[in-house]
């Protein structure tokens, strides 16, 4: 399925097999720098590696945080004395519900163009792509059209998407992932934390909903959604209504 999915957002490339696949995979390669974690690292049957990531609100860092993603991969893709020719390309892809660059596109592709003559590339195989759910333009196939749709909750008859769709039914019923799933939610508050373009207080808030309405897809008893909820923001009961009805 990750295949297929890549194959949906390069079709220009040819992916045979994806040799490799982590979920959360953790880069922290310098004890003073600032780890990452991947939410999904491949590599494919040519050696090209790709980070795939879900990001649900707009920090106003994801270009700058897509470079840094870029450089610590490389920093693990190439050993102490290998020549730098050796360094496999790499593509870093966001899929977001919301316009990062505001233009209505489903998907902007950055190259590394150069300014004085835009056809030329720096030719360093790194590309950072951001596809946006919320596009209006008729900029992509069909098929990674209808992918798009699904991630914004428009379900469609396109095979890919309902497998998707079996597979997510599948990965609910599954309680080791939803606790993992939950865990990682909990854990995971960097965007709520520095809140959104409204400010801390709304950026709060829309975190909160974001959470409670994911714990809700994934089948969560709502006494359980309201105690994780309780504790993490210390609500009142009546905050916690407001978020529950």
């Amino acid at each position: 399925m990750c295949q297929k999915l890549l194959q949906r957002i390069l079709p220009e490339l040819e992916i045979d097999h994806i040799e490799v696949m982590e979920t959360q995979k953790s880069i922290d390669e310098d004890i003073d720098a600032r780890s990452v974690r991947l939410d999904a690292y491949v590599k494919d049957d040519s050696e090209r590696v790709y980070s795939i990531e879900m990001q649900m609100t707009d920090t106003k860092e994801l270009p700058k945080r897509s470079r840094y993603y870029s450089a610590m991969i490389d920093l693990q893709l190439l050993d102490k004395g290998m020549r730098y020719r050796y360094l496999n390309d790499s593509y870093i892809i966001f899929i977001c519900p919301f316009d990062l660059y505001g233009k209505g596109r489903h998907m902007y592709t950055f190259d590394g163009r150069c300014k004085e003559d835009p056809e030329l590339t720096i030719g360093d195989g790194a590309t950072r792509i951001f596809l946006n759910t919320k596009g209006t333009m008729e900029d992509v196939s069909a098929s990674l059209r209808a992918f798009l749709d699904y991630v914004d909750g428009r379900l469609s008859d396109d095979s890919f998407v309902q497998e998707l769709e079996e597979a997510v039914d599948e990965a609910k019923k599954n309680r080791e992932w939803r606790h993992e799933f939950m865990t990682l939610m909990l854990r995971d508050q960097e965007n709520i934390e520095k809140g959104i373009e409204l400010g801390r207080t709304e950026g709060r808030q829309e975190g909160i909903r974001l959470m409670v309405s994911a714990l809700r897809d994934f089948g969560i008893p709502k006494e359980e959604i309201r105690k994780k909820i309780q504790e993490k923001y210390q609500l009142t009961e009546q905050e916690l209504e407001v978020y529950l009805k």
